[in-house]
């Protein structure tokens, strides 16, 4: 088996790439822009939300140690699914809920993992995720690789 790529939206990528870059399996992770319409968009851009890019991250990982359903898992624990371009006090069609399939095996278990959480009723309101096919991912500047790790911190604070 060899390494394999996820892609997840769950808001500001800064704590959700720290949630993931300290995860057993994963081997990389890197912050960037997906799912708009501007080529080498730059941070600016995408928070102007003319672009229509999400912030997100890019989870390069090990299928011997960490299952995709295993990732997708962490990805609906740690943010609020149910709330349309918003996390926490971040607004925006970039701070949207999507998850990025790169072949049709991730695209049946995020559809069937989101399936069966909105019918197990887990959130009180439905579940707007977008599951969608990986496009171009554009890394972001690198000052934002690595951020809450850089600063000490383990997760983002509002």
């Amino acid at each position: 088996m060899k390494n394999e790529l996820a892609t997840f939206a769950a808001g500001c990528f800064w704590g959700v790439e720290e949630l993931f870059r300290s995860t057993e399996g994963v081997l990389s992770t890197r912050v960037g822009y997906i799912g708009g319409n501007t080529e080498e968009p730059s941070y600016e851009e995408v928070c102007s939300g003319e672009t229509n890019h999400a912030e997100a991250i890019e989870v390069e990982f090990d299928p011997k140690l960490i299952s995709y359903t295993d990732l997708l898992n962490l990805f609906w624990e740690n943010h609020n699914p149910t709330t349309l371009n918003q996390q926490g006090p971040d607004r925006g069609t970039q701070y949207r809920s999507a998850i990025f399939y790169h072949n049709q095996e991730q695209q049946e278990l995020a559809s069937a993992s989101k399936h069966a959480l909105d019918k197990a009723k887990k959130w009180s309101q439905p579940i707007v995720t977008e599951i969608t096919k990986a496009s171009v991912f554009w890394p972001a500047e690198e000052y934002h690789q690595k951020y809450l790790f850089k600063k000490g911190a383990s997760h983002c604070s509002f």
